[in-house]
């Protein structure tokens, strides 16, 4: 796999500097869009680093178990960056949010704060960047719900926010409300070979298997990765099943979301998870997103309007807005029965709103929620009965609200990790630069 980022190796800086910006200039966003080329003479080109793709450079990572606490957050200093995390940003490294020392809500997070905190719950992927035959930036997710899914069920349930764009097997999930597959995402021309793909490994499994629906979805990546060359194989599935493992799963520019964008900078996937007390338990609500929408100015953290303080993302970039699309994937060990699932994926569209998103006309923002809380055994030709427990529902506002944070945490690390990244014609998907997005979160004191 080649990780260079362009063809030549050069990233174009964008056509105007955020240093340029002179009305503003003392003003607040003029102040913030100057620290873009504060300190040593940094131009976005510099703070976003144009370094490989996929790989970030050669420093010591912070622990991200340790920094899953919501109320964790590096000690600031008097301009409030702390110096080693600000040298680290200026080098071109990436960050989740919380690295950045920025929490959303205060429900407490799972030891990896991503969906593979929720137990059984594994992803794996495959990522596709090279530029000879041709220009390849895309990829494959897949999240094993749990190792014996075909045999044992989940409670299910899909919403469609706005419906441009596939999701397979759903028909399925709403009339007898059971994931009984892995979860493929990936884009929009190969979604079909990913479905089929899952077929082929569940019949491989299952000699005597006459039946399988499985769920695969996408996002479009077109104009920046040669969608029409069908880069994917069955192999690359079948590299994502075999990779797929517990842990922090990566972030940005993997996967199906390697392509993909968010909020008008380079997005892709991003992971969040949240744990919900309930009387003498404690439950997990995980969520796994790839983000391909949104415009810059409409990006809001904790409700601050923090996309407005930003510089321009650069003329290379595809129009700011015209990427669209979402998949959310929330899961819990909750024990849910299948109309709870959905309540769940609703409030997945509550989050995509808080950071920004508005499910606009060409979107194909799908949400996708299962529980593993319930063993559910697949059909058999006996007569049987499940017996399922499942959460009342006055007791359903904090899972709710889980699934809100944790998907705006997952959304805006999809975009925070992401590297910037030159594809098809030239054309560049910057990374959102964690310099002034910090100052601007501290700015407005969330």
């Amino acid at each position: 796999m080649s990780r260079g980022i362009h063809p030549s190796s050069e990233v174009p800086e964008p056509e105007s500097s955020p240093g340029e910006v002179a009305p503003d200039r003392m003003s607040r966003r003029g102040v913030l869009r100057g620290a873009a080329t504060a300190g040593a003479g940094l131009g976005l080109g510099s703070l976003i680093a144009p370094a490989p793709a996929v790989a970030a450079p050669a420093l010591p990572a912070p622990d991200p178990a340790a920094a899953s606490s919501a109320g964790a957050a590096p000690t600031p200093t008097a301009d409030g960056i702390p110096p080693e995390l600000l040298a680290r940003i200026r080098a071109g490294e990436r960050f989740r949010l919380r690295e950045l020392g920025i929490a959303i809500g205060d429900i407490p997070t799972g030891k990896f704060n991503a969906i593979t905190d929720v137990p059984g719950i594994k992803v794996g992927y495959k990522t596709l960047i090279h530029d000879e035959p041709g220009i390849a930036r895309t990829g494959v997710t897949v999240i094993v719900p749990r190792d014996d899914i075909k045999d044992n069920n989940c409670y299910a349930a899909f919403f469609s926010h706005n419906g441009n764009g596939e999701m397979t097997g759903t028909h399925w999930v709403t009339e007898n409300g059971l994931l009984t597959s892995n979860i493929g995402i990936t884009n929009t021309a190969q979604v079909g070979l990913v479905r089929d793909t899952l077929v082929k490994l569940q019949a491989e499994a299952d000699p005597t298997l006459t039946w399988a629906l499985p769920v695969a979805t996408e996002t479009w990546d077109g104009k920046f990765n040669d969608i029409n060359r069908f880069w994917l194989t069955e192999n690359d599935v079948r590299e994502a099943v075999a990779s797929a493992r517990s842990g922090v799963p990566d972030e940005g520019n993997v996967g199906g979301g390697t392509g993909m964008s968010f909020m008008g900078w380079k997005g892709g996937s991003g992971t969040s998870s949240r744990q919900v007390r309930h009387g003498a338990d404690t439950y997990t609500v995980g969520v796994f997103v790839q983000s391909n929408f949104g415009k810059k100015d409409d990006l809001r953290v904790n409700g601050a309007p923090v996309g407005k303080d930003l510089p321009e993302p650069g003329k290379y970039d595809v129009p700011n807005g015209k990427t669209k699309s979402c998949i959310i994937i929330v899961a819990t060990d909750a024990p849910l029965l299948a109309d709870q699932c959905r309540r769940l994926a609703v409030r997945a569209a509550n989050g995509l709103a808080a950071v920004g998103g508005i499910a606009s006309d060409g979107d194909g923002d799908i949400y996708f929620a299962f529980s593993t809380g319930n063993s559910i055994p697949a059909e058999s030709e006996e007569p049987s009965a499940n017996r399922p427990t499942a959460l009342s529902g006055r007791d359903m506002d904090p899972f709710f609200r889980a699934t809100i944070d944790a998907t705006q945490e997952a959304l805006i690390n999809s975009g925070t990790k992401a590297q910037t990244l030159a594809g098809l014609n030239g054309r560049v998907k910057y990374a959102i630069p964690l310099e002034p997005f910090i100052q601007s979160v501290q700015y407005h004191r969330v």
